[in-house]
């Protein structure tokens, strides 16, 4: 069980909304198309993915200090704090996007760390 009511043991999908204006416009225009879609779409199954990657997710746990100030601020600081572009955040979107296609398809289970 975690303290913080806004902390969840992976990246909460109810997050991304939360992320729409931190970036330039491309980074805007993907986090609206995912946030219209169901959370069981693929797209945002791999937005999900993502962000387990690029903030360590796996690695977090209940008394760390991630998990006390909740996925929500977690996501932000580390979508604000990515020294790449926002191209390099939308390939790595689209690289976690191609792993969620293959899993579904063929069932093997992509990288996470």
């Amino acid at each position: 069980m975690l303290y913080q009511s806004d902390a969840e043991m992976i990246f909460p999908a109810r997050v991304i909304p939360a992320l729409r204006d931190l970036r330039g416009n491309d980074w805007r225009l993907l986090v609206e198309r995912v946030s219209s879609q169901p959370e069981d779409a693929p797209d945002v199954l791999a937005f999900s993915l993502m962000m387990i990657r690029l903030a360590a997710c796996m690695s977090c746990h209940s008394d760390s200090y991630r998990a006390m100030r909740g996925c929500t601020q977690c996501a932000q600081q580390t979508v604000a704090r990515f020294k790449g572009s926002d191209a390099e955040l939308i390939e790595r979107w689209n690289s976690a996007r191609a792993d969620i296609l293959t899993f579904l398809s063929t069932g093997a289970v992509p990288q996470v760390d």
